[in-house]
C-alpha cells in the first residue's frame, strides 16, 4: 500500500465558470480509510477521477507512494497506476461466473494459472463469496454483486482502492450490512482506501478521516468525531450532523479553551480554539430540556428514533435539534439549557450556512 498526496491540485473544465477542484492540498496515509464527503458538484468525484487517471489536472501534482502520477510535465496512465476501483454500478461481466469476474484482472495481466486460482480463492474467501464462485451475476443479490466488485478489485493487490458511492444502489438494510463488509475488509487488508459519498452516515461510520468538500475545496479534513464536535466553519457545522449554527457576541475568557459568549439572548460558556469566534454549533447533546431554563423554545416537530425522540425546536428565531425521553407536541413550549457548544471564527458564515442547509 502507499501514501497518496495532492499539492495545489486543480481541475478546470472548458467553459466552466469555476474550477471543479481549486488548489487541493492534502495527504492520505498508507493504509488509511478516507472518505470524500460533500454535496453534488463539490468536486469529490473529480478528485477521484484524477487519482484514478481518468482526468488530467489543470495544475498541481498528484503523488502515489512517492512517485508522481500527474503534474505539469508527467502523466501516468490509469493502467500503470495499480489502483483498484469499485463503481456504484458494479460493472460485472454478465456472461462470467463470480470466479470468472474476479479472475479477469489476473487474466489480463497473464498470470500463471496456478497463481491465478490461488489469488481468486483468497479474494473470494475474504469477501465471503466462496459458496457463490460458480454463480452468474444475475443469480446474486445487490450486496453479493457489490462483494464481487470488491473481490475483483482486491485480487490484483492494488496500491490504493477507490470506491465511488458503492452503496448508493442498495436498500437500507443491505447498506448497513455492506458497511460491516467494508470495515472488515479494510481491517483485514490494511488497504489505502478513498471512498466517495454524499451520505454523511456512511462517511462517519466507515472512515478514519473525512474530507468535507464544497465548491472544489476541502473545508475540513479530520476524524469523524472532530468534524462533529469541532467543525471548522459554518458549512461543515451545517452539513455534518444534527443541530443549529448561530451567531454569537464574544465575552471574556473563562479558562483554557473556554470563552463566555452571548447567543440566542443567553450568556453561555463555549468551547473554542479561536481568539475571535463568530458562530457556535449547537448539537443535540449540548441541549438539556428543563422547565426552569430561561431560554424557551417552541416544538416544530417530533420524531421517534427508538429509545428517544428527536425534537425540532424554534428558539429566538433559530432552529435547534434536541433529544427527549418523552414525546412532545408541535407547538409545545419547552425550556432549553445550552452547555458548552463549539464556537469558531467564520467571516463567510451566513453564506456558508445557507449553502450547507440547502444540501443537508
Amino acid at each position: 500500500m502507499a501514501e497518496l498526496s495532492f499539492a495545489s491540485l486543480s481541475k478546470r473544465f472548458d467553459g466552466a465558470p469555476a474550477p471543479a477542484l481549486d488548489a487541493i492540498s492534502a495527504s492520505v496515509a498508507s493504509g488509511e480509510f478516507v472518505a470524500l464527503l460533500g454535496p453534488s458538484g463539490c468536486g469529490k468525484t473529480t478528485l477521484l477521477r484524477l487519482i484514478a487517471g481518468f482526468e488530467r489536472p489543470t495544475a498541481g501534482s498528484l503523488t502515489l507512494g512517492g512517485r508522481v502520477m500527474a503534474d505539469a510535465t508527467r502523466f501516468v496512465p490509469p493502467e500503470a497506476r495499480e489502483i483498484g476501483i469499485v463503481f456504484q454500478s458494479y460493472a460485472l461481466w454478465p456472461h462470467m461466473t463470480v470466479a470468472g469476474n474476479v479472475a479477469y484482472p489476473l487474466e489480463v495481466r497473464r498470470l500463471p494459472r496456478a497463481e491465478r486460482a490461488a489469488r481468486v480463492a483468497e479474494a473470494l474467501e475474504l469477501t465471503g463469496l466462496t459458496p457463490y464462485a460458480d454463480r452468474m451475476p444475475a443469480q446474486l443479490s445487490g450486496g453479493q454483486r457489490q462483494r464481487v466488485a470488491l473481490a475483483r478489485c482486491l485480487v490484483f493487490e492494488p496500491r490504493a482502492m477507490l470506491l465511488d458511492e458503492p452503496l448508493a444502489n442498495l436498500d437500507l438494510a443491505l447498506r448497513a450490512s455492506m458497511q460491516d463488509v467494508f470495515r472488515m475488509f479494510h481491517r483485514r487488508t490494511g488497504a489505502t482506501m478513498v471512498y466517495v459519498t454524499h451520505d454523511q452516515g456512511e462517511a462517519l461510520a466507515l472512515a478514519d478521516r473525512i474530507a468535507v468538500m464544497d465548491a472544489g475545496r476541502i473545508r475540513q479534513f479530520a476524524a469523524p468525531e472532530t468534524l462533529y464536535r469541532e467543525p471548522a466553519d459554518c458549512f461543515v457545522a451545517g452539513f455534518v450532523g444534527d443541530g443549529g449554527v448561530v451567531s454569537l457576541r464574544l465575552g471574556a475568557p473563562s479558562g483554557p479553551g473556554r470563552r463566555q459568549a452571548t447567543l440566542l439572548g443567553q450568556e453561555v460558556t463555549v468551547r473554542s480554539d479561536s481568539a475571535t469566534p463568530t458562530h457556535a454549533c449547537i448539537r443535540p447533546e449540548d441541549i438539556t430540556l428543563s422547565d426552569t431554563a430561561p431560554l424557551r423554545g417552541r416544538v416544530l416537530g417530533c420524531a421517534y428514533l427508538g429509545g428517544r425522540f428527536r425534537l425540532t425546536i424554534e428558539a429566538a428565531g433559530e432552529t435547534l435539534v434536541a433529544f427527549s425521553a418523552r414525546r412532545a407536541r408541535p407547538g409545545e413550549v419547552l425550556g432549553l439549557r445550552i452547555a458548552e457548544p463549539w464556537a469558531f471564527h467564520d467571516r463567510e458564515g451566513t453564506v456558508l450556512m445557507d449553502r450547507a442547509r440547502a444540501h443537508a
